[in-house]
């Protein structure tokens, strides 16, 4: 190609001005990313105001951000260090099925799949003969994490993700996007805009100053300041289904070694969550209000917390549910400005991510499409789903009756999409993932299997196995897993030698 053609194709457009609206880890990964992938054909301006503070929501996290700092060249070590973080290998949960009972959610996968039928068949033949152990025995993440070793291993054979400090990580994203030519305006939004179309056109600041931009990204958290309250987007209300509304955090001294999993403990009225970073730990309290009050959630969390407060609580509302639209004319909502699932999976970074990546792959320096803006919120609402009913499918399936709140969400009317997969996985042990949606078949099983659903039948497949076969097949896996997890070293050693926090603060 010449150097004309080349010339002629860069001007074939006029250079975009996008304007992201907010900060925290919504604005500024959305900032990273399209000032890394299109710096030669947009400008991006960042607004932002010191005044308005962040949910700082995503302190756990799932294995899809590894592929966010692959995507865009961050330096995971670097990365770690400046974000004070710690590994995550998955979720241990604590009360849900009943008072006492424990069960862990892990990444990854467990045992090893023929391609008729999961491990979970020949796992359920073995239960069966009674030689099969628990279904995590066979699970290397899940091994690993209740060890606490963690280590790199080759081809990433270990699934991890990171706890992570959400104020620090958006500060760090931020000096990456100033290095690549972001711009950041401080002030705060006094008004928007919009043009006799319908678009935006500009945000007015409380200091006079217009900024204009061609396109305009809302992460201003559950303001929605563009989305909703100018573009009147509207919004599905999931209340009904996830009833929880308040929330508690606070951050305390590390009372305990770093464990490389998040800790979710039920309780009468909701659930806690334990996040264990270098620095500090994590720690709230999610619950809903009509079963609790405010005054009485405080109590019980400062009374379960553990370690010393090295904050004062903070207070949270939110209302689960998701906007009838994520992109309208020229502005996509992107974090808490497009809808709310409570934090019981780690998923609210994933959805900020799966939005920014898609927006890239539907980004266009020409008249924006209609067509793409109904595909780019066709898609969203498909990912949101799957989401939904896997947070639904942790209360829904419950033994608990000690309060009006679980009496509540165990009699509850579900989706039709959930019902139908917890009747397959009932009566077949079948679990199918659909799509490219988040949760894969190992995450559906391993809750349904902790939250008590057990399989009647398994597939024919395993029934060609032998006694001696099965009992032999079961017991390599158990044996790779423990080689492996020996080999580990400890998470805390790991994290010393590898991402060690610059600056504890």
């Amino acid at each position: 190609m010449t150097r004309s053609v080349k010339v002629q194709m860069m001007c074939k457009y006029q250079k975009k001005r996008v304007v992201i609206v907010g900060g925290g880890t919504a604005g500024w990964m959305t900032a990273n990313a399209m000032a890394r992938i299109l710096h030669r054909v947009i400008d991006v301006v960042l607004v932002e105001s010191d005044t308005i503070g962040t949910v700082g929501v995503g302190e756990a996290t799932i294995p899809t951000l590894v592929r966010y700092f692959d995507e865009l060249g961050i330096n995971e070590d670097e990365v770690m260090r400046e974000a004070n973080a710690t590994f995550k290998l998955g979720i241990a949960f604590e009360n849900w099925r009943s008072v006492g009972h424990r069960y862990f959610h892990s990444f990854g996968t467990t045992g090893q799949d023929h391609w008729t039928a999961g491990f979970q068949h020949f796992w359920r033949r073995g239960t069966i003969m009674q030689i099969a152990k628990d279904y995590g025995h066979y699970c290397l993440e899940l091994t690993a994490a209740e060890q606490n070793r963690f280590a790199h291993l080759p081809n990433r054979k270990l699934n991890y993700a990171f706890h992570i400090d959400a104020t620090a990580l958006a500060s760090y994203l931020r000096k990456l996007a100033e290095s690549l030519g972001v711009q950041r305006k401080e002030g705060k939004i006094v008004e928007v805009v919009q043009a006799e179309n319908g678009d935006i056109s500009n945000v007015k600041l409380e200091c006079g100053t217009r900024i204009d931009g061609d396109f305009f990204v809302d992460c201003t958290g559950f303001r929605a300041l563009l989305i909703e309250k100018t573009l009147g987007v509207g919004f599905e209300d999931w209340s009904h289904w996830l009833p929880c509304d308040s929330a508690i955090a606070m951050q305390t001294e590390t009372a305990n070694p770093l464990k490389p999993y998040t800790k979710s403990v039920a309780h009468e009225n909701g659930w806690r969550w334990q996040i264990p970073l270098q620095h500090r730990t994590g720690n709230g309290i999610i619950y809903c209000s009509k079963f609790l009050e405010r005054d009485r959630a405080l109590e019980k969390f400062l009374t379960d917390v553990e370690g010393e407060p090295r904050t004062e609580p903070s207070f949270l509302k939110f209302q689960t549910g998701i906007r009838l639209k994520h992109w309208s004319h020229n502005c996509v909502a992107i974090g808490l400005s497009s809808g709310f699932l409570e934090p019981l999976e780690s998923t609210s970074i994933h959805l900020i991510q799966r939005s920014i990546f898609r927006m890239l792959q539907m980004f266009t320096l020409g008249k924006i499409s209609q067509t793409d803006i109904n595909e780019f919120n066709r898609q969203t609402a498909i990912d949101w789903a799957p989401i939904r009913d896997f947070i639904i499918l942790h209360y829904k399936l419950t033994n608990r009756s000690d309060s009006e709140f679980w009496n509540y969400v165990r009699a509850m009317e579900i989706p039709e999409s959930l019902k139908r997969r917890m009747d397959l996985f009932k009566e077949t042990g079948r679990v199918f993932r659909e799509g490219d949606e988040l949760f894969g078949e190992n995450s559906w099983i391993q809750v349904m299997l902790g939250q008590g659903i057990m399989p009647s039948d398994h597939h024919p497949i395993a029934d060609v196995m032998s006694e001696k076969e099965i009992r032999v097949f079961l017991e390599h896996i158990e044996n790779n897993v423990k080689r492996t997890v020996d080999r580990l070293p400890s998470h805390e050693a790991y994290i010393a030698n590898y991402c060690r926090a610059k600056i504890p603060v």
